[in-house]
């Protein structure tokens, strides 16, 4: 989880900058309806759905759609899902990023999850992404460090497509984080 001894203890902000942080709270809202270019069809809604379903509901996290969200001020919309290849390099399948810290410097209020189209956004690479959101990091960011495709990462190994499931020791981290 965010921080590590790799990553440091700070949030970083931007697009594709430094590490993925925390979440600011255990109540995680999420939007993934947003119109035009980084729509998600109805079938990819239903895969990313079907992750937070299985992955992160059993989790000490509530997770809830929030069908009026917020992208500035206080109490943003935690996550916010987009389809799409804008800004990501041709080796990228999606990243995630904090848009606005939180109050620490630890966490994020409102991260981006942007995955690539056509076929890319599986239920792996959503749980993938949204472990990010959360704080989970590739191996070679944890700590201990990892080799990024050891199986105890669960859906966070490198490529993201490896696994379908956060993992137990992940599931673990997250519930004595939140």
């Amino acid at each position: 989880m965010f921080p590590t001894s790799v990553t440091g203890g700070t949030c970083w902000t931007g697009f594709r900058t430094g590490f993925p942080c925390q979440t600011d709270n255990s109540a995680v809202y999420f939007y993934m309806d947003s119109n035009g270019e980084y729509e998600l069809e109805a079938t990819d809604k239903s895969t990313v759905n079907n992750a937070i379903d299985g992955e992160y509901r059993p989790t000490a996290l509530a997770f809830h759609y929030d069908s009026s969200p917020v992208f500035s001020g206080s109490g943003e919309t935690d996550i916010i899902y987009q389809e799409g290849s804008t800004g990501l390099p041709d080796s990228v399948a999606g990243t995630t990023w904090c848009n606005a810290k939180g109050g620490d410097g630890l966490d994020c209020d409102q991260q981006y999850i942007r995955i690539r189209g056509n076929g890319y956004i599986t239920y792996a690479r959503s749980c993938h992404e949204t472990g990010h959101a959360v704080g989970l990091q590739h191996g070679d960011n944890s700590s201990p460090r990892l080799l990024n495709s050891d199986s105890r990462l669960g859906c966070l190994v490198t490529p993201s497509d490896g696994h379908n499931d956060l993992g137990a020791n992940n599931r673990e981290n997250v519930n004595a984080t939140y």
